[in-house]
């Protein structure tokens, strides 16, 4: 095992489907623990640091997308969330309270692996210097720093952490169409199914909270046949 190798928690009360992943993993140079519902995974974390957690969302007992939540309002610890096919809108939940990425069951190991690597890179990577990292668009300011949406007048905008990268990705590519295929790779690093609708219901629920505030601005758009576009231009504010 190589000294700086990464460590996955593995959460899923199925036996078969953890020593599967886990030995995939473990042939990989991951180091694997295995947790099989919340409690167990409660004592697993009080005696490591994981640096990536992969969380069934059906469990026994706690579920997962209320341990998803308990994560999250913890650390930034990646979390890559399994879901059962047909469970779109637990997947946009799921995303919608702080998981990184999902795979759908029955999924392949090479998918597991490359979203799992995909993730720990990205939790890795250094922040890429900019002079500043806060943006003004239409009445509204974006701290990415801070990870923190305001209106000009100081009120704070509660996103969740989905919305919120879909935002980013828009406040950094203003007034161009974006397609769900570059959105989804890049929040998720991955592309999107012919029948996921995750982008579609982040950005109706986006759009609401924007509207909300500033009823009638319009500021996201829907392409036909292309994707979305940020229609206010962007500009840097110290």
């Amino acid at each position: 095992m190589e000294p700086d190798a990464k460590t996955i928690l593995i959460v899923d009360d199925d036996p078969e489907i953890r020593r599967l992943v886990a030995d995939f993993l473990g042939r990989e140079g991951f180091v694997v623990e295995l947790a099989e519902d919340g409690r167990d995974m409660d004592r697993a974390l009080e005696r490591l640091q994981p640096d990536l957690v992969v969380l069934d969302l059906m469990l026994p007992g706690e579920d997962g997308l209320s341990i998803c939540r308990r994560l999250r309002a913890a650390s930034d610890l990646p979390i890559l969330m399994l879901t059962a096919k047909g469970e779109e809108v637990d997947r946009v939940v799921g995303l919608e309270i702080g998981a990184d990425d999902y795979v759908v069951k029955p999924f392949g190991p090479r998918e597991l692996l490359a979203r799992i690597r995909a993730l720990v890179r990205r939790a890795s990577a250094k922040p890429v210097a900019t002079l500043t990292r806060r943006f003004a668009f239409d009445r509204f300011i974006v701290d990415l720093e801070a990870h923190q949406l305001t209106t000009d007048a100081g009120e704070i905008v509660p996103l969740t952490n989905a919305e919120f990268e879909l935002l980013s990705c828009f406040v950094l590519r203003p007034r161009r169409v974006l397609s769900r295929d570059q959105i989804l790779d890049w929040i998720h690093g991955r592309s999107a199914d012919p029948f996921d609708r995750t982008v579609d219901i982040l950005v109706s629920r986006l759009r609401k909270k924007l509207d909300a505030l500033d009823p009638g601005c319009n500021l996201i758009n829907t392409i036909r046949n292309g994707g979305y576009l940020l229609t206010v231009p962007v500009r840097q504010v110290p």
